[in-house]
């Protein structure tokens, strides 16, 4: 469509938005920027968008910047199916996200992943082994940096610049909503877990969503599916890509086009042709059996872009993992604290207490999103000396643990931090690994791993 001139409204003045209203700036739209919280709420936020050029409809009437719009962009954020926003389809008016707006003003091959756990880490891996190959990649989407900052920065460097040799971008599953011609070069799904129940009508319509990454691929584009995770497994064969697949149980072979898996305690790929090995996983300084799977996925897409073995290696050798995802904090009192922050679903805290081998201590509680708490019974009574209790989701938590009854629920994350500091005996593990969103008592997820670090830190 043509751009210039065009009449647009942003929903959302996060992150995303900011740089999706400086994209559409720089194309010469007249924006609109609005969002549901007070000019207060927003503080520094609004210091980044470039008033009067830029329009702000801000609070309880901020739906009436959808009246007269051209097009809408939505962030993340904001549910595709609000009311508002169906009233705004009805009229005929395209409702696009951020990631589809940036997607359509970029060069470079896009290498894309999706799942409910593990994202963050396996783009960060994967922008390691391009960088220290020598390769120009942009890394961010739904991790950190807007994918419509490298549209901007591409849209600046005109059209004879290679400004990124590779795209490496996180996607979630509520930026897959709104794709229309989003369109990966290589595109995976890690994993579908149960999550964000309190935004789709079932697991099936939450899955389809992830599924959606594969929509606009070729046959000359490349999947790159969990083998180990039937719903995903199942998902390749409708897609019209080639099929990579990666597999902590199975060699992967048959129709696929190459793959990654583990030999012993060796992980080994095909996807270069004859199988390779590509490091032991006891040489890497990743926690958890579920990273490996993240690592085996990343090392696929590297193999992709013919990034030197001898590089991935070092990568693998020398990461350490994600700031709040199983981070080592300290040692105090030979009782060690880990911060997993980002820990914020079912599924991301059980494979955080199934990666520990020392008794745990387990801090949990946070905004409920519709999970199913009753699949931390099991491991929560094989590995957990007690539980503390935080946040809105307390007492559901508490009903699904059943008999279990070493719970104590906290008004905050320092008298918790405080009373698993008093509890825990040397060898055990204090972990924050909340199971839920962080929006009740915090910013965001960063901002609880934040404060739990700098509570921990100050520990006499």
């Amino acid at each position: 469509m043509e751009w210039k001139g065009a009449k647009v409204t942003v929903v959302g003045l996060a992150r995303s938005g900011v740089a999706a209203a400086k994209l559409l700036q720089a194309l010469g739209a007249t924006v609109t920027v609005a969002d549901r919280k007070e000019r207060a709420e927003l503080g520094q936020v609004l210091a980044q968008v470039e008033e009067p050029e830029v329009t702000l409809c801000l609070g309880a009437q901020y739906e009436r910047a959808l009246e007269g719009a051209d097009v809408v962009v939505i962030s993340p954020g904001v549910p595709f199916h609000l009311e508002a926003l169906a009233r705004t389809r009805r009229r005929g008016v395209p409702v696009i996200g951020e990631l589809e707006l940036a997607s359509r003003f970029v060069r470079a091959p896009m290498l894309a992943v999706t799942g409910t756990n593990g994202k963050s880490t396996t783009v960060t891996l994967i922008g390691k082994f391009l960088q220290q190959s020598g390769r120009r990649a942009f890394v961010g989407g739904n991790l950190g940096t807007a994918l419509s900052e490298a549209a901007l920065a591409t849209l600046r460097a005109g059209p004879a610049a290679e400004l990124y040799e590779f795209l490496v971008v996180e996607v979630s599953s509520f930026q897959l909503e709104t794709i229309k011609q989003f369109h990966p070069w290589v595109a995976g799904i890690l994993n579908v877990s149960i999550d964000h129940m309190d935004r789709y009508e079932s697991v099936d319509d939450y899955v389809g969503t992830k599924a959606r990454i594969f929509e606009n691929q070729l046959a000359d584009d490349y999947l790159v599916v969990n083998l180990d995770d039937k719903r995903v497994a199942d998902l390749a064969a409708r897609h019209r890509g080639k099929v990579l697949g990666f597999s902590r149980r199975a060699v992967p072979g048959g129709s696929l086009a190459g793959g990654t898996y583990l030999q012993g305690d060796r992980i080994v790929s095909t996807v270069s042709g004859a199988p390779v090995e590509v490091c032991r996983c006891d040489e890497m300084r990743l926690l958890g059996a579920h990273n490996i799977e993240n690592v085996m996925a990343a090392v696929s897409y590297a193999l992709l872009c013919d990034c030197p073995l001898d590089v991935i290696r070092r990568v693998l050798l020398s990461f350490p993992g994600l700031e709040h995802a199983l981070e080592f904090v300290r040692e105090r009192r030979q009782v060690r604290f880990v911060n997993d922050s980002k820990g914020t679903n079912v599924d991301a805290t059980v494979k955080a207490l199934e990666s520990l081998d020392r008794p745990i201590w387990l801090i949990a509680g946070g905004l409920d999103k519709g999970g199913d708490f009753s699949r931390l019974e099991s491991p929560v009574r094989q590995r957990v000396k007690g539980v503390i209790l935080i946040g809105q989701a307390a007492p559901r938590i508490r009903a699904a643990l059943g008999a279990y009854d070493r719970i104590t629920e906290a008004g905050s994350l320092r008298e918790a931090v405080d009373l698993a500091a008093q509890r825990a005996e040397a060898g055990d593990i204090v972990l924050l690994s909340p199971a839920c969103a962080s929006f009740d008592m915090f910013r965001d997820y960063q901002d609880r791993g934040q404060q739990f670090k700098a509570l921990v830190n100050a520990l006499h």
